[in-house]
């Protein structure tokens, strides 16, 4: 999932945000810890958002978008790029108050002495498009790295269920402590690649409005898309593929009852 500028996907997002949480413990470790590459990947999986959420009884929109503040300094400088070319104009103001934005952004973390993880990610992306956009002197190009971003991973992430190994699989098994067991599962299996499908078609789906609007040079819509079809596409999609791996996850057995007495 995948970091446009100004946002988090990955991530992409989305994707290595948020607070640390203790990587729970239970079966299947052993499968896990066939080699060091896996067992550190589950606890990176399981220590963090991504971790959170695919343990939790019901989906938090807010833990998706790394809560109030993570979801303001995801959106804050494609807002105010927006909003700069359309009271100025230009290229040059409305890369540098985007650029701003992120610095204040920032600051206040490192003022606050809070961790800088999630602005630092926003900066790279910024960072990124400011500096395509100066160079080529045209406002759109700013958002020229996000669409790359997009294809790359749409690309990489169909990959993974052409070789069948289905990312959403992948991030499952690794919190679930059993990395590649669901794939002697054809139910799980199949959850997966659907799963893995639907973020394809967001990748597509961004792609499909956004690259028209930049071919256009309309700047004003393409920013407003990117706001719209960043963060909140983003925990969007995670909810609905949060909902089709919960169909998948086994059920847990239920305690025997004790028989009455005579």
């Amino acid at each position: 999932m995948t970091q446009e500028p100004g946002q988090h996907a990955d991530g992409t997002d989305p994707s290595n945000t948020g607070g640390v949480d203790e990587p729970p413990h239970g079966g299947g470790a052993a499968d896990s810890t066939e080699s060091g590459a896996p067992d550190a990947a589950q606890q990176a999986v399981a220590g963090g958002r991504v971790g959170k959420l695919m343990s939790a009884d019901e989906f938090s929109f807010a833990d998706a978008v790394g809560g109030w503040r993570g979801f303001v300094e995801s959106v804050a400088p494609g807002f105010v790029f927006v909003l700069a070319f359309l009271t100025v104009g230009g290229m040059r103001v409305p890369v540098i108050a985007a650029v701003a934005t992120m610095v204040v952004l920032v600051v206040i973390r490192l003022i606050q002495r809070s961790s800088i993880q999630q602005a630092l990610a926003g900066v790279v992306g910024v960072a990124i498009g400011a500096i395509w956009a100066w160079r080529t002197g045209e406002p759109e190009d700013y958002f020229v790295p996000g669409l790359w971003i997009n294809a790359v991973y749409g690309i990489a992430t169909l990959g993974t269920m052409v070789v069948r190994w289905p990312l959403v699989g992948i991030v499952w098994g690794l919190f679930q402590g059993d990395w590649k067991g669901w794939r002697d599962q054809p139910g799980q299996m199949r959850v997966m690649q659907r799963a893995t499908a639907v973020l394809v078609v967001m990748y597509a789906f961004r792609l499909a409005v956004q690259l028209p609007l930049y071919l256009s040079d309309q700047v004003a819509a393409l920013g407003t898309a990117r706001l719209a079809m960043g963060v909140p596409l983003f925990a969007l999609t995670l909810w609905v593929v949060w909902l089709m791996v919960r169909s998948a996850a086994p059920r847990p057995t239920p305690p025997d009852q004790p028989q009455p007495t005579q």
